[in-house]
């Protein structure tokens, strides 16, 4: 029989490995449904491991880009979600975009804040490769 507060750090560990797992896995359907089918230019930086305050900044420049590229969204939904999270009341028009699409808006999207110039190689790296 093996001592109680062993068996609490086993459990405990496996806990934290559990979640870690959890999180791993996350992640990667994520990155599998950005490369599989048109998603907002926020979920496409967070899936490329862009942190969501940078994510949200970058993701408005590429809007802009977008407008003045004449660069239209693959397809529009209607969502709850934001990305500072949680569910609203009320429901936003969101443009989603390919990840053809997103290359196109970073090869005009010239960020000056380091943050973003960093996000930007990031999403480029992302959006280049294949699942």
């Amino acid at each position: 029989m093996t001592h109680p507060s062993i068996r609490r750090e086993r459990r405990a560990n496996r806990r934290t490995l559990r979640a870690a797992v959890r999180n791993r896995a996350a992640a990667t359907r994520l990155t599998a449904s950005c490369h599989r089918r048109p998603r907002s230019l926020a979920t496409v930086a967070i899936a490329a491991g862009v942190d969501r305050d940078t994510a949200a900044g970058c993701a408005n420049g590429l809007r802009t880009v977008a407008k003045r590229c004449g660069v239209t969204p693959a397809e529009t939904a209607r969502t709850r979600r934001t990305v500072a999270g949680g569910r609203a009341r009320k429901t936003r028009t969101v443009a989603h975009y390919t990840l053809g699409q997103v290359c196109t808006l970073l090869g005009a999207y010239r960020p000056r804040k380091p943050e973003y110039v960093a996000a930007v190689a990031l999403i480029a790296a992302f959006a280049n490769t294949t699942v």
